[in-house]
């Protein structure tokens, strides 16, 4: 699969509404069932030849609206990966110990290891996105978080962490069919609250939040993919394509034995 499609080019012009979220580039189902355990396989070995390797770290951001997939990304695209590298962190809410420092205090206390995986489920892009929408900061404040995060992300570069970043594009359709899917399936209706379906009112707002954010920090060292998710057997497919080709980029090696452990 051309895969270059999915990456938003540094200063390039960035349109979110120009993204299908139904797209699939031609690739079936039954191909994406297919190619989908092997790219799990694949990232499994390139896993192991990280940690072993121990040189840099993969940091992978996940953002998207609710039911988008987030959650369900992490358990079909990483099933592989050996749990002792990998760690999955959940930006909720920050706390008053959290507030107290800067937005990106806490974000940076939870950048993967060399040698490590690391899964942001949600991230400091919450600050451009959730304190944009519903005012919780002033305009002069959010607006300076996008030069805040750029930076950020490129001194995390320059100390070898690499970072991908997906924006999981569902539409307003498909988001609402899910809900009332999880309404009315026991096993999942926990997972709903009133507070879901309040936050669809402020979509449009989100929406031009997004197209920000992306447009505006999606730079060499740390790029952005927009990933259509409207289809979860696609979104699983590309996602687990970027990050093994990713991997695979590194030319990574097993260390030798030196000389004088042997």
């Amino acid at each position: 699969m051309n895969i270059g499609h999915l990456r938003v080019e540094p200063g390039s012009r960035f349109r979110l509404a120009a993204r299908d979220p139904g797209d699939t580039r031609g690739i079936s189902k039954s191909r994406a069932a297919t190619e989908l355990p092997r790219h799990v396989g694949q990232l499994a070995a390139l896993h192991d030849l990280l940690y072993a390797e121990h040189r840099r770290a993969l940091l992978i951001v996940l953002q998207g609206m609710d039911a988008s997939g987030k959650d369900g990304t992490i358990k079909h695209v990483m099933s592989g990966v050996n749990p002792q590298g990998c760690s999955v962190v959940s930006f909720k809410e920050p706390t008053r110990i959290e507030l107290d420092h800067d937005f990106l205090w806490r974000i940076h206390a939870a950048v993967p290891a060399k040698g490590d995986i690391g899964i942001f489920n949600r991230s400091h892009y919450e600050d451009v996105l959730v304190a944009r929408v519903h005012n919780m900061v002033p305009k002069p404040v959010w607006s300076a978080r996008y030069r805040q995060i750029n930076e950020f992300e490129q001194m995390l570069s320059e100390n070898n962490v690499h970072i991908l970043k997906f924006f999981l594009h569902i539409s307003s359709e498909e988001q609402r069919r899910r809900f009332d899917a999880r309404v009315s399936d026991p096993r999942k209706n926990w997972k709903s609250s009133p507070a879901d379906f309040r936050e669809r009112e402020h979509w449009d707002d989100y929406q031009a939040a997004y197209q920000d954010a992306i447009a505006g920090c999606s730079t060499k060292w740390a790029p952005w993919h927009v990933i259509p998710a409207d289809h979860r057997w696609y979104r699983n497919h590309a996602v687990a394509e970027v990050i093994v080709r990713t991997l695979e980029s590194f030319k990574m090696k097993y260390p030798r034995l030196a000389a004088a452990a042997r």
